[in-house]
């Protein structure tokens, strides 16, 4: 399977409704994140889910559905939807998944728990951003664009694990451009629950390898 073999022993609310659990991965031998989003109906949205302790979840209320931000963040998603008997969502051209997703999705379109999803190619050709507004933030899922080793400015992965380091930094550029952003979810590392946007400039701006990018 694709999960990582370490399970998550706690939980932390990012933001209000925003829930974020981590586990050290040992398949990258890394800090690996995953989050639920749960609306004030009770419907809880697991997004890129990780190995837990299922009785953290269960008080967030009732998980109605899966969304994965890339192929390769299949992680725990077929375990938990045979669990919980609930659909997952995974992005057209998806690569490597080991199970068939029950909904396909593409940029633009409106997810469960109220996301929508923006094309956000460059790690992987098939990669994407998800956003939500939850009045007075906005918050986005931004999958493997940066990773955020401790509490620090986010950083780019190193160019030679990404399929098109050039765009990955024109994906990062859209994301400000053409989202509200508060609040930063992050695939590999801390949250950041206020001033995202500075944060996520800070990177471009303090970006050390100036790899050119191509045309969006």
């Amino acid at each position: 399977m694709s999960e990582p073999k370490a399970k998550a022993r706690s939980l932390q609310e990012v933001v209000p409704g925003v829930y974020n659990w981590h586990v050290h991965d040992d398949r990258i031998d890394a800090r690996s994140d995953a989050y639920a989003v749960a609306d004030r109906d009770g419907a809880v949205i697991l997004i890129d889910p990780l190995p837990i302790d299922e009785s953290l979840l269960l008080p967030l209320g009732s998980i109605t559905a899966i969304v994965l931000t890339a192929g390769n963040h299949q992680r725990s998603a077929w375990k938990f939807r045979k669990r919980f008997k609930v659909p997952v969502w995974a992005p057209e051209n998806a690569h490597g998944l080991e199970e068939e997703a029950d909904n396909i999705y593409a940029n633009g379109d409106t997810l469960p728990g109220g996301l929508s999803a923006l094309h956000t190619p460059g790690p992987a050709h098939s990669m994407f951003t998800l956003w939500m507004q939850q009045s007075p933030r906005g918050i986005v899922f931004i999958s493997d664009l940066l990773t955020r080793p401790g509490h620090g400015t986010p950083e780019f992965i190193p160019s030679e694990y990404q399929d098109e380091p050039g765009r990955t930094r024109l994906s990062v550029q859209r994301v400000l451009d053409q989202l509200p952003v508060d609040t930063v979810c992050f695939a590999h590392g801390e949250p950041i629950a206020r001033d995202g946007d500075r944060a996520l400039r800070m990177a471009l701006e303090q970006d050390t390898e100036g790899v050119s990018a191509p045309a969006p």
